[in-house]
């Protein structure tokens, strides 16, 4: 199926590595410019967005069907690629938070940790949990980081808003204090928070100094193993503790270097807290999502690279997005993923089981 707008500067083609024709739920179409790729995914119900090189730059969430979302569109790629503005007109405007149909976290309340903007992967669980009805606390590094954070601490309704630095002592305590006195329980913590001195991480392995490698481990690791122990008496009921971790930590990666060290570390960590904390009911997951054009991952050298090279070798042929992210996340936190503990879940097309 080949889709030429009339004057259209883009040929859409569809994936057929996605379901098309009767009982389709998610359609993606894909069109080349150069060497680089839009690719726009529709829902029968009207929802989409489109991608520019793996990178969303617009949603729509309210279309009649999947015929005028994608008509809007493919409408705004074209603009996009005049140089156009493609802000959505107020009526097809996408809320920062998507509808959900079934409220399946409605009662459930968590931390997010690590927004930074609506780039970040925490910022993707956060809108997926609060679509499903779950209440949530969110956390910003700094002041300067708080400007970025408190708009979208409006729109996820957020209860409880508080600067955290994981470096910073006592910070963390007193965030698990605040939730304390305001919730007395807890049903699940998400930590998306990395670090590494730029100088730790863009050297080898093999030359990091001490101090840099504590540093790394820090804030990497052991501050989710910290808030797990902080978690525990809040979860009396059972909850779930979310770890982001990658692929890197398995194989070596170029240029991710030390951070593969302590993400090791932390999937360890993920196994031996979840053998701890089972028998209270609180399970812990590790997620791995493919490469993402997010703040953090500015730090990698190359990293482009690393993104055309997922997106070429993914079975699904396709970058994950947060929203991806997000909504595995979430569906790990309802009761019905209450035996699912322990383990790493990918979320990256398929790239891990690609030689």
């Amino acid at each position: 199926m080949e889709q030429n707008l009339g004057a259209s500067m883009l040929t859409w083609k569809t994936n057929q590595d996605f379901p098309v024709g009767k009982g389709a739920t998610v359609q993606e179409f894909v069109a080349a410019v150069g060497e680089h790729h839009y690719t726009i995914d529709v829902a029968p119900w009207g929802e989409g967005r489109m991608m520019l090189d793996g990178r969303e730059i617009a949603r729509i969430d309210d279309a009649k069907g999947q015929r005028e979302a994608f008509s809007t569109l493919t409408m705004l790629a074209e603009r996009h690629l005049k140089g156009e503005p493609i802000k959505l007109s107020a009526p097809t405007r996408a809320p920062l938070i998507p509808a959900a149909k079934a409220k399946l976290l409605q009662g459930k309340r968590g931390l997010i940790v690590g927004i930074a903007n609506e780039q970040s992967i925490a910022w993707g669980c956060a809108r997926a949990f609060r679509a499903l009805g779950a209440d949530l606390a969110i956390t910003y590094l700094n002041e300067r980081a708080r400007k970025h954070v408190e708009p979208l601490a409006v729109a996820l309704e957020a209860e409880i808003v508080m600067p955290l630095d994981v470096g910073a002592s006592g910070e963390l305590e007193k965030v698990f204090e605040s939730i304390r006195k305001r919730w007395g329980a807890l049903d699940f913590v998400v930590h998306s928070i990395a670090f590494s001195p730029k100088n730790t991480l863009r050297g080898r392995v093999t030359d990091v100094d001490r101090e840099g490698f504590l540093t790394t481990m820090e804030i990497s690791c052991w501050s989710f193993m910290r808030m797990a122990h902080l978690a525990e008496p809040l979860m009396s009921r059972g909850g779930s503790l979310f770890a982001m971790t990658y692929y890197g930590s398995q194989r070596v990666v170029a240029n991710y270097n030390v951070m593969g060290v302590a993400k090791a570390a932390l999937e360890s960590a993920v196994r031996y807290l979840a053998a701890e904390l089972g028998p209270k009911g609180i399970r812990v997951h590790a997620i791995s999502p493919g490469p993402l054009a997010t703040r953090a991952a500015s730090g990698i050298s190359e990293f482009d690279k690393l993104l055309d090279k997922a997106r070429g070798k993914a079975p699904a042929r396709s970058l994950v997005s947060i929203d991806d992210v997000g909504v595995a996340t979430a569906f790990l936190a309802h009761d019905a993923a209450r035996l699912i503990t322990g383990d790493t879940l990918y979320v990256d097309g398929g790239y891990h089981v690609v030689d």
